[in-house]
């Protein structure tokens, strides 16, 4: 599976890379950002262009992979600067369209990796025509945006609701490599990550998001993939992966709840 760890800072990346996280990303969005996260307590972004140079100076086994800005009048301009920055994988947020994802794929011309990341309520319901078009490479699921413009209290109900599980099979079917969402340290929250990970295994994900509370000060890094690395390459069987999802849907039913109750929002 593919560790994604989000930085821009050389130090962090080559740590990362040492500790064998497969892939380091440079965060360029930022358009609309703080209108649809700003009321939340998540990581905006402040990279810049001039960063993927200079992480792309310190990879040599990691690949690096740069997010751009949703689909604009500079999309252009912004896709060929970051190839010609390095990037070895271009990803695209926040599209809607078929017609977005074409233009998208156009502007890259195979020069490239491309991921999109599923984060909108029209992509997923046009995903059928987007898997039929060719030089889509991967398809991550943004469990953040997605459940904020679906209105649901958790960004992890998009598992217990099957839609992670509705689309993981249609992308694999498309073969399409697949991921989804982000994972904490191993029993370092209140949903454990483990249950998180024995999901990504049970759909046959290839991609994670490492988050943010890998970069709190005081964590080795090196120990923290090694723990991850090791559940994820200790054989499950598919007994083992439904208990666990059995497991996972009912914690994050019980933190909806709290959520609602805390809120005053009836179950």
């Amino acid at each position: 599976m593919d560790l994604i760890y989000i930085t821009n800072d050389i130090s962090a990346a080559t740590i990362a890379q040492d500790a064998g996280v497969n892939r380091i990303m440079v965060d360029l969005e930022i358009l609309d950002k703080k209108d649809r996260q700003g009321h939340l307590n998540t990581v905006i972004s402040n990279h810049s262009l001039k960063d993927i140079g200079c992480i792309r100076s310190i990879l040599d086994t990691s690949q690096l992979l740069v997010r751009i800005n949703p689909i604009n009048k500079n999309t252009e301009e912004e896709i060929e600067e970051v190839i010609k920055q390095g990037a070895d994988i271009i990803m695209l947020p926040m599209f809607k369209s078929k017609q977005e994802v074409v233009h998208f794929l156009e502007l890259v011309g195979g020069r490239v990796t491309t991921c999109l990341l599923l984060e909108t309520p029209e992509a997923v319901l046009e995903i059928d025509n987007i898997l039929a078009l060719k030089g889509i490479d991967e398809i991550h699921i943004g469990l953040n945006d997605l459940h904020l413009s679906t209105n649901l209290t958790f960004m992890f109900e998009l598992l217990s609701n099957g839609t992670v599980e509705q689309l993981s099979k249609k992308i694999i079917d498309a073969d399409v490599k697949f991921g989804f969402g982000g994972v904490a340290r191993l029993g370092n929250e209140n949903l454990d990550a483990s249950l998180i990970l024995s999901e990504h295994l049970r759909l046959n994900s290839n991609m994670v998001i490492l988050s943010r509370d890998f970069k709190e000060k005081g964590v080795d890094m090196i120990a923290e993939i090694r723990k991850i690395r090791k559940y994820l390459d200790t054989p499950k069987n598919n007994k083992a992966l439904m208990n666990n999802q059995h497991l996972a849907y009912k914690k994050i039913n019980d933190i909806v709840n709290n959520i609602k109750a805390k809120s005053g929002k009836s179950r």
